[in-house]
């Protein structure tokens, strides 16, 4: 194998893990001023959008186990930004409402995904096909296990 691949510049996974985190850093501050973490805000995305939510659906959509997720879903729920209830069917399945108090929010965030295409120097229509790459990849590795 040529050594060049042994170099961390020619590592995609360096550069994904880095670009990555540069984003978190530019986040914090704007996710701060909501109170919310960086996986809060993930949830709420798929809240926003869809208004409710299984535990399972949510786990899946956001790659987080629900040994991560529920402790954070009752941290957001005790802050007002969502509901949970057991379903009256299967009392197995937890749904996630988002409340007034959450959907509140979404204006305020909008600052956040703004943020990213202000600083990144592409356009949104770069942006949509680097983030369509990268899906592919993600979609393609997975499936490769």
């Amino acid at each position: 194998m040529d050594q060049q691949r042994f170099t961390l510049d020619s590592h995609l996974c360096f550069s994904l893990y880095a670009c990555s985190r540069a984003i978190f850093r530019m986040y914090r501050p704007l996710l701060d001023e909501l109170n919310l973490t960086y996986p809060q805000y993930l949830v709420l995305l798929v809240l926003w959008d869809r208004q409710e939510s299984s535990i399972k659906e949510l786990s899946q959509v956001l790659s987080l186990d629900s040994g991560t997720l529920t402790p954070m879903l009752k941290r957001m729920e005790s802050s007002g930004l969502l509901e949970r209830s057991r379903s009256l069917e299967d009392e197995r399945i937890v749904t996630v409402r988002i409340t007034e108090k959450g959907l509140e929010l979404q204006d305020r965030a909008s600052c956040i995904p703004t943020s990213l295409v202000e600083s990144s120097g592409l356009d949104i229509s770069q942006i949509d096909m680097l983030n369509e790459t990268i899906r592919t990849l993600m979609s393609s590795v997975e499936s490769y296990r």
